[in-house]
């Protein structure tokens, strides 16, 4: 067979088998003290010995450049002797996960479009799917980990929030479907996650497990409807959620449920594409099986892909152990490593295999990264279009003359966690032109008291970056933000309200809004969105003569 060729996978051993389903974790960065999470991402050595000697199948990338992502993907390929899928949580655009390239805001966003028109909504869903296959085949990656079909009916889920298409069925299934849509323009996988449904939450899986109680009716008008839509709109890959459904499994989360897994998503709803995990090392599966029982039980309950388990060597002898002793047949195995040969065959187009013909000193690799894919102008121009269409704003922020003081108080969940702040993103240098000086603040650590920060004759523009992220374990605004937001409104020392991220957090908080301030709601953190919203409420002095009292909403 070439490098990059499909062997027959019964002349594989049974540890080679096993190891094609597994995906394992490394960062995209090149070097090993660049890794953010280096207790979940493997060193270049233990990397290059999974792909390599192992023969795994898989590799999820996690920051870096794009550049960076694409020297890093033709690394791996270069090293195995199977043709790897290689895959990323891209759900808002290849630029959310790799510096440079076009970073979408959530897809909420476009439920808010679908509001009011949902064809316009349905053709930008299109368009981001399309622009974030075309990035990703661009840097290498064959895999995206998207879109996320959760209805995220309860405003306290704290790990689905904004990353789903809106809170209900009917608009979640055609997004998502005209995301899938777009993105099959180009040779890749697309995935439908988290089965059967993560929307109706209040616990964040990646720490605990969640507990779905509602009836099957419920169930399958709500959580299930837009699973369906995603299998008939040919879906590659369904990743599979770590929570419990009690009328379907009363027992074992979904993950490691045959119940689930083989009954209801196979045979029920008729999927045949590759089944995947959601991450093994977290909270939900991890804290009660372990590793090992944990891979064993998802490959019974009819998984195909296991993702990032915590010892992929482990994990390979546990499943070969599991096969030895007819604990898991060796045609279930079989079946596995088929499904996952149709899907390296579907974006085999896109990697480069060698004719057999052909010296080695003949083969011209693709340069690491195709530039002219990133970034385009009618990606950043749809980009462009979304954010205006889904910003929310009114009023104008008055400019204070150069003798008066005001803040621009920046309240952020994690900074240490921000990559979208710096002096020179808007939400920092735009207020401070208009006479507020940028102070910022870490909700979760910040020691300075209330009275250090809303001084009494100080007006003061409140910008806050807030939304449901997997780890964080609440979905809502944080006590300091929540109670810094009362202080001002009370002592009517807001200049303005600017809200970057979740609507969740955004709403409550109008209710107490004074009428008289002036407000700011985007979907999106990125100096894109920021400058977009922040355009409406600082305008140059110029046209401040010409817009007076123009309001929008």
């Amino acid at each position: 067979m070439t490098r990059l060729g499909l062997p027959d996978p019964e002349t594989l051993s049974l540890a080679a088998q096993v190891a094609q389903l597994i995906t394992v974790r490394a960062s995209g960065f090149l070097f090993d003290h660049q890794r953010r999470y280096p207790q979940w991402e493997l060193s270049t050595a233990d990397l290059r010995h999974c792909v390599e000697d192992l023969g795994i199948g898989g590799v999820i990338l996690l920051g870096g450049s794009a550049a960076e992502v694409g020297v890093r993907s033709q690394q791996l390929q270069s090293w195995a002797e199977i043709s790897l899928l290689l895959a990323a949580d891209i759900e808002e655009g290849v630029g959310q996960r790799f510096a440079g390239a076009t970073h979408f805001p959530p897809p909420m966003a476009l439920a808010a479009i679908a509001q009011h028109d949902l064809a316009l909504a349905c053709e930008y869903a299109q368009q981001m799917g399309a622009f974030t296959a075309q990035e990703a085949t661009a840097i290498g990656l064959n895999w995206i980990l998207a879109p996320v079909v959760d209805v995220n009916n309860n405003a306290d889920n704290p790990v689905i929030n904004v990353r789903a298409f809106g809170e209900t069925p009917d608009v979640v299934g055609q997004l998502s479907q005209a995301f899938i849509q777009g993105a099959q323009q180009w040779p890749l996988l697309t995935t439908a996650k988290h089965f059967p449904g993560h929307g109706d939450t209040a616990v964040d899986s990646h720490l605990q497990l969640p507990v779905i109680p509602h009836d099957y009716q419920r169930l399958d008008q709500v959580e299930l409807a837009p699973f369906r839509t995603a299998i008939a709109s040919g879906v590659d890959a369904v990743m599979t959620a770590h929570l419990q459904v009690p009328v379907v499994d009363p027992q074992l989360p979904a993950t490691l449920s045959p119940a689930i897994l083989t009954r209801l998503l196979r045979q029920d709803m008729g999927f045949d594409g590759l089944v995947v995990t959601d991450a093994l090392i977290m909270g939900a599966i991890a804290n009660q099986y372990g590793p090992y029982e944990a891979a064993v039980l998802a490959i019974e309950a009819g998984a195909d892909i296991l993702l990032m388990p915590a010892d992929p060597a482990g994990t390979i002898e546990a499943v070969c152990e599991a096969v030895r002793t007819r604990r898991v047949a060796p045609e279930r195995l079989l079946t596995s490593v088929e499904r996952v040969w149709r899907a390296k065959q579907k974006v085999s187009s896109g990697l480069t295999i060698p004719p057999a013909a052909c010296h080695a000193w003949e083969h011209v690799p693709l340069p690491p990264v195709q530039l002219e894919g990133l970034a385009t102008p009618p990606a950043r121009q749809t980009l462009a279009q979304i954010l205006q269409a889904s910003t929310q704003r009114r009023g104008q922020i008055v400019s204070l003359p150069a003798a008066t003081k005001g803040q621009s108080l920046v309240i952020v969940d994690d900074v240490l966690n921000t990559d979208w702040l710096s002096p020179h993103a808007p939400a920092i240098a735009r207020p401070a032109q208009s006479g507020y000086q940028a102070r910022l603040v870490d909700a979760q650590v910040c020691s300075v008291s209330f009275e250090q920060l809303v001084q009494s004759d100080q007006p003061t523009v409140l910008q806050l970056f807030s939304r449901g992220n997997p780890f964080r374990g609440c979905a809502g605004l944080s006590d300091y933000a929540r109670q810094c937001f009362e202080q001002l409104n009370a002592r009517q020392l807001l200049a303005g309200l600017i809200v970057y991220g979740s609507p969740y957090v955004f709403e409550p908080l109008m209710a107490q809004l004074l009428a008289t301030v002036p407000y700011g709601f985007t979907y999106s953190q990125t100096p894109e969105g920021q400058a977009v919203v922040l355009a409406q409420l600082f305008l140059p002095a110029a046209a401040k003569s010409a817009r007076q009292g123009a309001f929008t909403d």
